[in-house]
């Protein structure tokens, strides 16, 4: 299954979420499972983005729609990137 990359910030409303109710964010991740995407890893991250997660998920409709449905709630701002298995990218340069 595809991988995926999930940097995300929360705003000042996630914040106030997160401080209240931290296990709020592995029920976020249950909620990501119903859409068919699973969770790798997850970490909270100190710089210009507050969270990564390293998921798998169907295809990047997918990943969209996680975004868009997670983004509307306005408590968090996503970026999302494909990422290719280091093995699977190295076995396609070699084809080429």
């Amino acid at each position: 299954m595809p991988h995926y990359i999930l940097l995300s910030s929360l705003t000042d409303d996630g914040w106030k979420t997160v401080k209240e109710k931290p296990e709020r964010i592995k029920e976020v991740n249950k909620e990501l499972q119903a859409f068919g995407v699973k969770v790798i890893s997850q970490y909270a991250l100190l710089g210009p983005y507050d969270f990564v997660n390293i998921v798998e998920a169907p295809d990047n409709e997918t990943i969209a729609r996680v975004s868009i449905e997670l983004g509307s709630r306005g408590t968090v701002k996503i970026v999302s990137m494909a990422a290719i298995p280091i093995d699977e990218f190295m076995a396609n340069v070699k084809r080429r």
